[in-house]
Parts: structure tokens; C-alpha cells; sequence
């Protein structure tokens, strides 16, 4: 009787393969769903050339995979994969790898995943260490080919293609609608692909368009998602079974709600998917869409997570953080601008969970529904007062010399409070509009909260003046709020190792 294999896969090098695109934003989107179909098309074209089931595929997507074999099958296995990470580092340029581990399905789970995890951190540590002597020399021997058009090309193509396939002959060069093997991108292989169309329907738009269709000033920018503490949620499970009900789960709620949510009307011609993985998601587009977008997201995974993880104790998994980043001008970097929304996109994980980095500042969810309302108070002041340039500049002054220290969270305290109302009364003077005197009152007390000692500025009211100064300041070539400053590459992948914590 055959043993069952269990063999775990994971591409390395994603971010620095990405970054590598330099200023080209559709090498960099090609690039990024060629990563998401490897991941996908991979282990489906491994069980097809094996005459294998299609069952066996366990999980899949977020640039890792997990299979069940026949013992048997284990050689053929890592021949299979030996020639698609050599093909995948020609066409990678030497940036991407891949590594997989198996052990024996027997025992349980708890120490099957431990074995998968020591076999797989000893191929992390040689990959680490450099690539095989044979990889490395066979591509040394041969000219780098330049990839850039087929990238290119799956940029324009793979937003409405129906199928993707894969040949032998070329295992990490991942076909459209052609190939040996052939899955629909529908039903097989559930993808987020929504991408904003041109004007003229006919392509994807481009980043300047994007930015154009924004209200307000014409800036686009990139927002990134992922779930808080996924990885230990995996680590806790008890069987396969559920480890791998889990991974689905969250991989399929990311694959369609993203994608029906960006169909919306608000969101259809402003916003494109980068990306949509395991336990985490990438999209970039006109920056009034994100912000609307982010807060969908959010509103949608509590929900999912309420219904499919009520017998999960724990809040692992259950909560999600987002980074919101704005690109300098239209013309700037997709990859720089992507890059520095997951900088800012991890100093929101290690500062709090469950949260989101926007425009500057670091909010709970609850507190970017405040912002939100004050933005809407802010923008009725400024179209009536006719003074939007002196009613912002008046208040951004205020908090940035309001008070010297800032506490744990982005609260900025100060000692004298009469003068934020002196700044509004400064602004509306002559104004004698008794419902806009309301409004004034309603926004010093939303912007401010009185503590133990001394007067607070809430985060939520700076986040809700830069946003109401994009929505009714269309300034071109101005720096955008909330601009990062360059980081480091930050993660080498998508997805999580099944026993990370």
C-alpha cells in the first residue's frame, strides 16, 4: 500500500523580483500576476503530467502551494520542480526560487507539520546560503533573455483571459488560453484580475489616467492589506483537513470579494488588482477610491471572519491591517509607491492590529469612520466659508505646533485649547450663518478630547484635514500627505510558512 506524501512548496524573492522592474509600471504588473499564476499553475500541472487526481491538490495561491502524492511519485516530484525553478530563475533574472519540502502523511498533524517545517527551513538555509553549483553555472553559461515583453503581455491580457496554460517544454512560462494543460481562470483557478479600463475600453488604464479620474487633486497611489496574525491561525490547527479549510477560505474570500468589490460603480474605472494572495492583497489606483475601498474591505472580511471563524477561540486571523500610500506625482514609480505602502503597511503591524496607515497617521478601523465623517464636516465648512486654502492651512498649523510631544498611539496633547477655537473663529469671521457656527462647534469637539490633565488632539481629525485638502485642493506636482520616505524591501514572499508564528 502506498504511503501518502504531503509536499509544501513556496516561491522566494517575490518582493525583490517586483521591485527589480525599475519605473515601468506594466513590467511590474506583469511580473506580479505571472508570480500569482506560478503559485496556482504549478501543482495543477504537476497532477495533470502525473495523471494524478485533481483532488490532491490541497491549497494553492499567495506564492505557495501544498500537495498530497504517492510515495512512489516523490522522485518524479522533485524532477518536476528541480527544472521549474531552473526555468524560473532564467526567466526571473536569478531573483526568484523556489523551495518545497515532503514528508510522509502519518502521525499527527502537529508533528507532520513540523517535519514539512524542518525539511523546508533546511532548503530556506541553502537557498540563503546561494543557489545550487549546477543551477548556477547553467545560467552563467547561457546570455540573459530579456522576459520584459511576455510580462508586458500578460499585463494587457490577463484581465479578460479565459484560461491559462502550461507546456513541458517551458514549465514557468505560463501560457493564456493555450498549452498541454489548460485551466479556466473562472472556475479552476479563482483570480482577482478586475483592472480599470482605458478610455477606450480596449486596454488597462494607465497610471496618469487613473490619477486624472481622481476627485480633487490628481494623485493615485497603492493600498495594501493583510490579516493580522494569519500565520498563527494556520500553526493552530489541529488536522490537515483544517489547515487546508482555513488556507481556502481565506484565499477564495480575497479572490471574490476583491474582484466583485472593484466591479462596483464607484470603484470600476479607478481602481486595478495587483494582486490577490492567501492572507493578503495589493491594489493601486485613483487615491479617492482607495480610501472607500480599504473601508469595504474591512467591513467585508469582519463579516467573513464573524461567520466562518465564530468556533476559532483567539482573535488571530480575525482582524485585518491596510497601508494606504500616495505617489508624489502621476508620474512616479508603481514599484516605489508599492514598496513604501508596505513599509508603512508593516510599522501598522508592529505598532497595533486591526488597523489601518493613512495620510500620515496610524488609526483603528473605528477612528477612519470618524475621520471619514469629520472630512465630510470639513468639506461643507470650506464649500460655504468659500475659505478652504486659510480653513486648513489655519487648522494643519495648529497641529503641527499645538504641542511639542506626541503620546502612544498619534495623540498630540497641548495646554492651551482656546486658540484651536480662535484659529475657526480667525477663519469665520463675518460668517454669520447660524447652522456653519454649528458645524464649527461640531468639529472643535470632534477634533479634540479632553483627557486627565490636558486637551488631545485626536489622529482621526489630521487624517480627516489632509483628506479633505486632497478632495478640495487639486494641486498638481505638490508632494501628497502622507508621503513615506524610502525603505527597505521589505519579505520575501506572499504567504506564510504553515507553522509560522
Amino acid at each position: 500500500m502506498s504511503v501518502q506524501l504531503l509536499l509544501y512548496g513556496r516561491l522566494l524573492g517575490i518582493e525583490e523580483f517586483l521591485l527589480s522592474a525599475g519605473d515601468d509600471p506594466e513590467l511590474f504588473t506583469g511580473r506580479s500576476q505571472w508570480i500569482t499564476l506560478l503559485s496556482e499553475v504549478l501543482p495543477r500541472a504537476m497532477l495533470a503530467e502525473f495523471g494524478l487526481a485533481r483532488i490532491l491538490l490541497g491549497s494553492s495561491g499567495g506564492g505557495q502551494f501544498l500537495v498530497v502524492l504517492p510515495s512512489e511519485a516523490r522522485a518524479q516530484a522533485d524532477e518536476f520542480f528541480c527544472e521549474a525553478r531552473r526555468h524560473m530563475h532564467e526567466m526571473s533574472g536569478g531573483r526568484l526560487n523556489l523551495v518545497w519540502a515532503a514528508t510522509e502523511n502519518l502521525g499527527d498533524w502537529s508533528v507532520v507539520r513540523k517535519r514539512l517545517s524542518e525539511g523546508l527551513h533546511r532548503k530556506l538555509g541553502a537557498a540563503a546560503a546561494g543557489w545550487p553549483r549546477e543551477a548556477f553555472e547553467a545560467f552563467q553559461e547561457s546570455p540573459p533573455v530579456d522576459h520584459g515583453d511576455y510580462f508586458r503581455d500578460l499585463a494587457a491580457r490577463m484581465w479578460q483571459a479565459e484560461s491559462a496554460g502550461w507546456n513541458p517544454e517551458s514549465p514557468a512560462h505560463i501560457l493564456l488560453g493555450q498549452g498541454k494543460h489548460t485551466w479556466s481562470l473562472r472556475d479552476d483557478i479563482p483570480l482577482a484580475r478586475h483592472a480599470a479600463p482605458s478610455d477606450d475600453g480596449a486596454t488597462p488604464a494607465c497610471l496618469s489616467v487613473l490619477a486624472a479620474r481622481s476627485e480633487g487633486r490628481k494623485v493615485w497611489g497603492v493600498l495594501r492589506g493583510d490579516v493580522d496574525s494569519f500565520r498563527i491561525r494556520l500553526r493552530r490547527a489541529q488536522t490537515i483537513e483544517e489547515h487546508v479549510r482555513l488556507s481556502v477560505l481565506y484565499r477564495q474570500f480575497f479572490a471574490g470579494e476583491l474582484e466583485v468589490l472593484c466591479s462596483q460603480p464607484e470603484f470600476w474605472r479607478k481602481v486595478t488588482i495587483l494582486y490577490s494572495g492567501g492572507d493578503d492583497f495589493a491594489v493601486y489606483g485613483a487615491w479617492d477610491a482607495l480610501l472607500p475601498l480599504a473601508r469595504e474591505m474591512q467591513r467585508l472580511f469582519h463579516r467573513f471572519t464573524e461567520e466562518n471563524l465564530k468556533d476559532f477561540p483567539g482573535p488571530e486571523g480575525k482582524t485585518i491591517s491596510m497601508a494606504m500610500a500616495l505617489a508624489p506625482d502621476p508620474d512616479a514609480s508603481l514599484g516605489w509607491v508599492y514598496e513604501n505602502a508596505g513599509k508603512q503597511l508593516e510599522i501598522a503591524k508592529d505598532v497595533d492590529k486591526d488597523c489601518i496607515s493613512v495620510l500620515g497617521r496610524i488609526l483603528e478601523w473605528r477612528h477612519l469612520a470618524d475621520a471619514a465623517e469629520l472630512k465630510d464636516t470639513l468639506a461643507r465648512m470650506v464649500a460655504e466659508s468659500g475659505s478652504s486654502g486659510q480653513l486648513l492651512n489655519e487648522l494643519s498649523a495648529f497641529y503641527r505646533k499645538g504641542g511639542q510631544t506626541w503620546s502612544h498611539g498619534n495623540v498630540q496633547r497641548f495646554d492651551r485649547p482656546w486658540r484651536f477655537h480662535r484659529r475657526l473663529n480667525r477663519v469665520l469671521a463675518g460668517v454669520k450663518d447660524r447652522e456653519l457656527q454649528k458645524l464649527r462647534a461640531h468639529l472643535a469637539n470632534e477634533m479634540m478630547s479632553r483627557g486627565a490633565a490636558q486637551v488631545k488632539l485626536r489622529p482621526a481629525g489630521l487624517v480627516a484635514l489632509e483628506w479633505t485638502r486632497l478632495l478640495t485642493e487639486p494641486l498638481s506636482g505638490e508632494r501628497a500627505p502622507g508621503r513615506p520616505a524610502k525603505s527597505r524591501k521589505s519579505g520575501n514572499g506572499r504567504g506564510p510558512l504553515p507553522e509560522e508564528g
